[in-house]
């Protein structure tokens, strides 16, 4: 007698390739963001997918094709992309408060929604791989450029006081970052600091231009 596959079995052999491709990259966030490069396995991926380690192969040539197509499928989200759009405007309009208050919130925001990703870029970083490098050329730069140049143009215009734009964008980033991965990895009962994103963002960015509008 045929054995019946169960629904969640059904539901996963009717995946096209690029379903397959996404579900595997999902679970592998999960696993590696839980474990790290070097203690996950594509074995432990394949089982975690309910697929045989053949088909994260067919997808991928070996593991750490996997764990870069990571930092792929990300770029690409229209999430990951928005911290520099949504801005634009406000950029043109020379709105301060606006500028830093969205780039604050998206960021917030998006490590409240995948968590995951957070984690996996700790993980990485502590490991030495690739990945973190990957990411820092191809997202942490480009925040530094961005918000640095806005910050010459206000000194130019004579709004912001004469300090170091790269010094600026460290104290700014490093604020929300630090409060992310506080409540994601110390506090996460939020005993010490208790408040919402959107809260978060404006004092933030509030303590950031008292500090450097002229």
């Amino acid at each position: 007698m045929i054995k019946e596959l169960d629904t969640t079995e059904a539901a996963t052999s009717r995946m096209t390739g690029d379903e397959r491709r996404l579900q595997i990259l999902q679970v592998a966030i999960n696993l590696f963001s839980q474990r790290g490069f070097s203690g996950t396995t594509t074995k432990e991926i394949a089982r975690a997918a309910g697929v045989s380690e053949a088909i994260i192969f067919r997808h991928f040539a070996n593991k750490d094709e996997l764990y870069s197509a990571i930092l792929d499928h990300k770029a690409c989200n229209r999430t990951f992309q928005s911290h520099f759009e949504e801005v634009i405007e406000k950029v043109k309009a020379k709105d301060d408060y606006g500028v830093f208050y969205t780039m604050a919130l998206n960021a917030l925001d998006h490590h409240s929604e995948d968590c995951g990703f957070l984690r996996l870029m700790l993980h990485s970083a502590l490991e030495d791989h690739d990945l973190a490098r990957m990411f820092f050329e191809s997202f942490i730069t480009d925040v530094y450029k961005f918000l640095g140049d806005y910050i010459r143009q206000r000194q130019a215009d004579g709004a912001f006081r004469q300090i170091e734009p790269n010094m600026v964008v460290r104290a700014f980033v490093g604020m929300f970052v630090h409060h992310s991965l506080n409540n994601l990895l110390w506090d996460k009962e939020q005993k010490l600091l208790k408040i919402s994103n959107e809260e978060a963002a404006k004092n933030f960015t509030e303590i950031l231009l008292r500090g450097i509008t002229a």
